[in-house]
């Protein structure tokens, strides 16, 4: 591994984003971002996923001045309408049977922040899921199977929640799952760093 390369922090205490960013094969420890992640009044949901994760970066860059910083925040809506998570069997009932026949689009930002110079680098990647017509009998028992009562929207793409799906349109499917590896190649690149590593 390079030792030129400059620290690494992923902004998050997500072990999913962990996970993808380790496929990148790159040393990076985490920190935790302690910020407010209040929708503003008559906020987008893109806008405030741009917000939050450039918040995110900066909270981290505070106590890590010559890093590279990812940080990253996604929400999920579906006709306008933001979808947490649902903390409950029949709360994930009713979100996934809302989503019937149905479009949930995800909006995941990506920064990667130089804390040594200033340079950030933002966007927000967009997904959408179109889901299969669902009844109630489906419903659950891809929720026995699988219980993602901490996931936005009830399910994980990642699993059995594929077979709740009829589409998904997307530049980069790990958006979906919560951090833009595609875009971070190119955030990175623009930073000096050319993966893979030898």
């Amino acid at each position: 591994m390079d030792s030129s390369l400059p620290p690494l922090v992923l902004g998050s205490s997500s072990p999913f984003r962990a996970e993808l960013l380790g496929r990148l094969r790159l040393p990076f420890t985490t920190a935790a971002p302690d910020i407010d992640e209040t929708r503003l009044p008559g906020e987008a949901p893109a806008d405030m996923v741009r917000r939050l994760t450039r918040l995110k970066a900066e909270a981290v860059a505070a106590d890590h001045p010559r890093h590279l910083i990812i940080a990253s925040d996604q929400c999920a809506e579906c006709d306008g309408r933001i979808l947490g998570k649902p903390g409950s069997h029949e709360r994930a009932v009713e979100q996934l049977l809302g989503f019937s026949g149905r479009i949930v689009r995800f909006h995941t930002g990506l920064a990667l922040l130089n804390s040594a110079t200033g340079r950030l680098q933002l966007d927000v990647v967009p997904f959408a899921v179109h889901f299969r017509p669902l009844d109630r009998a489906r419903v659950e028992r891809y929720l026995h199977a699988e219980r993602p009562y901490q996931c936005a929207g009830s399910f994980k793409s990642e699993g059995l929640g594929i077979t709740l799906f009829r589409r998904l349109v997307g530049d980069d499917p790990n958006a979906l799952v919560g951090l833009p590896l595609i875009r971070l190649v190119d955030f990175l690149a623009a930073e000096g760093i050319e993966l893979p590593l030898c």
